[in-house]
């Protein structure tokens, strides 16, 4: 049985990771947008980890909306940036000041 802290020390890696790539890399829109999915996938451990330690499944179910989420966003992510590509000619974060109010 691995214990809790396991999980909890590895999902503190990986949002780490994720808040340092979103920091460090504000160039690329896809990159950013992969950082933020690794963020999900760090929550979405930290619930099943407290899932099984506590033996209920309110955790797994959060899960399951939490891809919900996940998947919705990445694909309207990506159509929108296929769009913005198409009209600009570029994914830098700096040149898309096209939705500018």
């Amino acid at each position: 049985m691995i214990p809790l802290s396991y999980y909890l020390i590895v999902s503190t890696i990986l949002f780490s990771l994720s808040l340092a790539g979103i920091f460090l890399n504000r160039k690329n829109v896809i990159v950013l947008l992969m950082c933020i999915e690794l963020m999900f996938l760090a929550v979405n451990t930290n619930f099943v980890a407290f899932s099984q330690y506590l033996h209920q499944l309110t955790g797994q179910v959060f899960v399951f909306f939490i891809l919900t989420v996940a998947a919705a966003e990445a694909a309207i992510g990506l159509a929108i940036l296929v769009v913005l590509y198409r009209n600009r000619g570029t994914i830098n974060v700096e040149e898309l000041d096209l939705l500018k109010g």
